[in-house]
């Protein structure tokens, strides 16, 4: 799952997916193993049927098939992507899906854009150079890159609010231009987190850095529980991938490079300062702390290398039954990318997001064997990019090869494998809370004995960082799935953590001996049900008045503005 948000900072600090997960109640849920397990009694003749027809072995295979060494992490604008691609649509051309890709395949090609950072590339104070991705990394702001050459001399601002005394005038931070600023990612541990917010902080501060004419930005954790920058260095390491006509977002003022560095490189580079990096983390923290020269001066070289090529969504279809009805479809979605090879190691991506993907390709081939075929056509779509914003989605969605107006609605799978945790006992319906889709889910989960729970923490926003939120700002009513096993919300976020930690978008994202298998076929039953249902229903999913996507014109050549 790719995670994007709405500010410069945010664009950066969303990397890292925060899911908080939920608390357990109901009835308990008998496993689904094989095609001889009960169903919950309120399901149809029809929906038992299908279930029995998702295949947890499916599921295994297919996961493991996408997420071996072979398919050499399946990375946007890598061999293994195009491997993966091509493994996907012979699947589906078994499967008996017609295709809906360019020229009569199942592959819709997109052009991709790759910027990376040259070996001339440096972060060095005094004689000491540091390693790129994995002591500092150049955040990746969307303005346009330009080659960098820079030395000067360092100061240290504290957090930088002295900026909210006067803006961004360019004597906020005092006598900064020309000069390297160091400074602490907020805001300070005292400052009221809900102000901080609704001014922008952290954009403030960066915008009267830049006006106040700052050679350089270095920015340090806080050392806090919630500071990610250590992961975050190791991120900037990486290639950036973006659409190959995208244009850079406008700039009014210069912008400077921005590094960010690891709490140890920060150590080392304050004690070749000659001062103590604790006190000043503390003295940091006061209203009146005023900047201090580091006497000593950093070296920066930006440069980059950029290439382009081409990676492909993955796109066939079963068609309905109804002579009608069968010109709308229901919008099957998953993310088949992960990270590919990065620096000779392989980014298997079997959590997210093999696992998703072999569950909705389990749907397709239940839906295969149905007779008669559902109402509305089944569209099934495994798109690339997601990892570097959407972009597989966001072109399908821009480029449509269903018309957008007849798309009932979609059905979304990504996530970080909390579902082969145990038993699914508990379920988040992102997108939940917009549409009739949310009454529909609560239906199904209800016979499942899974309690359906809102988004647990809205203000990160995950409705908007998945494949999903390319289609609603289309007008199309969404849902992305994501279940999760029994367990206390606080047992359930701890074991999250522990796997981000260790496993999240890193080579030791491998399908694990312990997963429970069981956990990811109810899932895919879940989707499986809910496609059948909006697929059968007369009215196709409408958005409820209370929702900010109510107005979205649904003519495919209107896109709305993004808020987020």
């Amino acid at each position: 799952m790719k995670l994007y948000s709405r500010s410069i900072w945010q664009r950066s600090s969303a990397i890292l997916m925060l899911v908080a997960m939920l608390s357990v109640q109901g009835i308990a849920q008998m496993a689904a193993k094989t095609a001889t397990v009960t169903k919950p009694a309120s399901l149809s003749k029809v929906e038992r049927e299908l279930t029995r027809n998702i295949s947890l072995d499916s599921i295994k295979a297919y996961t493991n098939a996408l997420a071996s060494d072979e398919m050499e992490g399946r990375g946007t604008m890598q061999p293994g992507g195009d491997k993966a691609a091509n493994w996907i649509a012979d699947k589906f051309k078994d499967l008996g899906l017609k295709p809906l890709g360019d020229n009569g395949t199942y592959l819709q090609l997109i052009n991709f854009k790759q910027t990376e950072m040259a070996p001339e590339t440096t972060f060095q104070v005094g004689d000491e150079k540091f390693k790129l991705g994995k002591e500092y990394g150049f955040t990746p702001l969307p303005f346009k890159k330009s080659d960098k050459n820079i030395t000067a001399d360092m100061v240290f601002v504290g957090y930088g609010t002295q900026a909210f005394n006067t803006g961004a005038s360019a004597d906020a931070l005092g006598n900064i231009r020309g000069k390297v600023v160091v400074y602490i990612n907020g805001p300070p541990a005292n400052f009221d987190k809900e102000r901080w917010d609704k001014m922008n902080g952290q954009s403030l501060i960066f915008q009267s850095l830049a006006v106040g004419g700052a050679k350089a930005l270095v920015v340090l954790g806080n050392g806090r529980k919630d500071d990610q920058i250590d992961t975050y260095v190791d991120y900037f390491g990486r290639r950036q991938i973006s659409l190959a006509d995208e244009k850079p977002a406008y700039a009014p003022i210069p912008i400077p490079p921005m590094i960010m560095i690891t709490r140890a490189t920060a150590e080392k580079l304050f004690s070749k300062s000659g001062a103590e990096f604790k006190d000043l983390m503390v003295q940091a923290e006061a209203k009146d702390f005023k900047p201090i020269n580091l006497n000593q001066q950093a070296t920066i070289v930006e440069k980059y290398k950029t290439s382009t090529g081409t990676s492909s969504n993955v796109a066939g279809y079963i068609e309905g039954s109804d002579p009608k009805l069968k010109a709308e479809a229901v919008l099957f979605s998953a993310h088949y990318d992960a990270y590919g090879i990065e620096n000779g190691q392989i980014f298997n991506g079997a959590a997210d997001n093999a696992l998703g993907t072999s569950e909705m390709i389990a749907v397709a081939e239940a839906y295969s064997k149905m007779k008669p075929k559902p109402k509305r056509s089944m569209i099934f779509l495994a798109v690339t990019g997601e990892e570097y914003g959407l972009y597989g989605s966001k072109y399908w969605a821009d480029n449509p090869t269903w018309e957008l107006s007849k798309i009932a609605g979609n059905l979304n799978l990504d996530g970080i494998g909390t579902e082969v945790y145990g038993p699914v006992k508990n379920m988040v319906g992102f997108g939940a809370e917009h549409s009739t889709l949310g009454a529909m889910l609560e239906d199904v989960a209800k016979s499942y004995g899974i309690k359906l729970m809102p988004d647990p923490q809205p203000e990160e926003k995950v409705f908007t960082r998945s494949d999903h939120y390319s289609f609603v700002k289309k007008g199309i009513p969404a849902l992305m799935l994501m279940g999760a096993p029994e367990g206390t919300k606080e047992e359930i976020v701890a074991k999250i953590k522990a796997w981000e930690k260790v496993n999240y978008h890193q080579p030791t994202d491998d399908v694990m001996d312990n997963w429970h298998w069981e956990g990811a076929k109810t899932v895919a039953d879940m989707m499986g049900i809910l496609g059948l249902r909006i697929s059968n229903q007369e009215k196709a999913p409408t958005w409820l008045s209370t929702s900010e996507y109510s107005k979205i014109d649904r003519n495919p050549a209107t896109e709305p503005n993004d808020k987020n």
